[in-house]
């Protein structure tokens, strides 16, 4: 068994343990394999270990990657901020996004979505943790953002992201995904038509296990499973 299948198996473990302790069920959990700046002969391992979503950072390295997987039909995850210019070429290939964050980004979606005649899915970005250097709403913004969405058909919001500070201890990552899951709930209490609350993007390598806990039904991992980035 290579390594990268091993390193996947005990994430998954992971995720499992940290559901039911959470009284959850483990198959409402969906690992996202983050694949920034990995080759497709690594990420064609993680797919040969049964990983069957990928997350990318950056629009140009999912165009670069996505057409010589093809064929293992994966659902991609464009993760990363994203810029209005790359609207369009973003919605070649991925299945979900998880920045929405902006007016002007959901303009150019709704744009381009229309142009090409089929909705598109995405999660709304939110900065909890207020850090200067990360994106998104702020939560005092969602509510009135949402009902911006909802007033119209091209994008589909599925659910929020975030993404907590970088610290030693993953503990300290809880009160951002808690925070998450209850804006969430409130969310769910609007009944903003065309905005539904499934899922919750929240963990990365760091402390995935944490958010698994506090609810989250994506989490984004990377370096556990293929190692530091050179």
């Amino acid at each position: 068994m290579s390594k990268i299948m091993e390193n996947i198996g005990s994430v998954l473990g992971e995720i499992r343990a940290a559901a039911l302790r959470a009284g959850r069920d483990p198959a409402e959990v969906t690992l996202v394999v983050v694949t920034k700046t990995r080759t497709v002969a690594e990420i064609e391992e993680a797919l040969a270990a049964g990983v069957r979503h990928l997350g990318e950072n950056r629009v140009q390295e999912l165009r670069s990657k996505a057409p010589f997987l093809q064929a293992q039909q994966p659902t991609w995850h464009l993760i990363g901020t994203l810029q209005t210019n790359k609207v369009k070429q973003a919605l070649e290939w991925a299945d979900l996004i998880h920045s929405l964050d902006r007016v002007s980004l959901l303009e150019e979606l709704v744009k381009q979505c229309e142009r090409r005649g089929r909705p598109c899915d995405a999660l709304v970005q939110v900065n909890v943790s207020g850090e200067h250097t990360k994106q998104g709403l702020a939560p005092a913004d969602l509510e009135p953002f949402l009902r911006l969405v909802a007033g119209q058909r091209w994008v589909r919001v599925r659910g929020l992201m975030t993404m907590a500070p970088l610290v030693d201890d993953p503990e300290k990552a809880r009160p951002y995904f808690r925070r998450l899951r209850e804006l969430r709930d409130q969310v769910r209490d609007l009944g903003l038509e065309g905005i539904s609350m499934e899922h919750l993007s929240m963990g990365m390598s760091g402390d995935y296990v944490v958010g698994v806990e506090e609810g989250a039904t994506l989490v984004r991992v990377g370096t556990a499973i293929f190692g530091p980035r050179d």
